[in-house]
């Protein structure tokens, strides 16, 4: 099953993914990012292993080096080193990956791309945020591999995670007999 989650920004699809895996009984790998907020500001964004917890960050205000996008700079490196590795190692590793998001400071990498590419061409359940309006090829092929595309938003937070969870919880099933 894999399984990708689009909406607006804002609209919480990262706090969706979190409530997810905390309802389904998976060893997940992968990476989930959040925002870094400063007295009530956001300043930039953190990349965190699920199987490590290990943390770096994605795009910072006051990164001084590598790709901007709009205020931020990406740091390529935390996201190559503590992210595209976390994918790398859930493929081999995970009962479900989670990445979120393939969105735009994620592509910057080459690494990252790929290891989503091999992700997505696995068996390993999987769960993607994707950003709404992402062009990119990769945006495009990770909605093309996906079993199911939901698009969030606050008015179908509640069915659309009970829709999930039933979908993981009735595949796991049927894998099992």
């Amino acid at each position: 099953m894999k399984l990708v989650i689009s909406g607006n920004p804002g609209v919480g699809k990262t706090s969706f993914v979190q409530t997810l895996l905390s309802e389904l009984p998976f060893k997940a790998g992968g990476i989930v990012t959040q925002e870094i907020r400063v007295m009530g500001r956001r300043v930039g964004f953190n990349v965190r292993d699920l199987a490590t917890g290990r943390e770096g960050i994605l795009a910072h205000l006051h990164h001084a080096h590598g790709p901007k996008l709009g205020r931020y700079r990406v740091h390529t490196q935390d996201l190559e080193e503590v992210g595209a590795a976390a994918i790398e190692q859930a493929v081999d590793t995970a009962e479900l990956i989670v990445i979120d998001e393939v969105g735009p400071m994620e592509l910057t990498s080459p690494r990252f791309i790929i290891a989503v590419r091999k992700a997505l061409e696995s068996d390993v359940r999987m769960v993607l945020t994707v950003h709404r309006t992402s062009k990119h090829a990769l945006a495009y092929t990770a909605r093309r591999h996906a079993d199911l595309h939901l698009r969030l938003s606050q008015n179908n937070r509640a069915r659309v995670l009970a829709q999930a969870r039933e979908l993981f919880l009735r595949q796991s099933a049927s894998s099992d007999r």
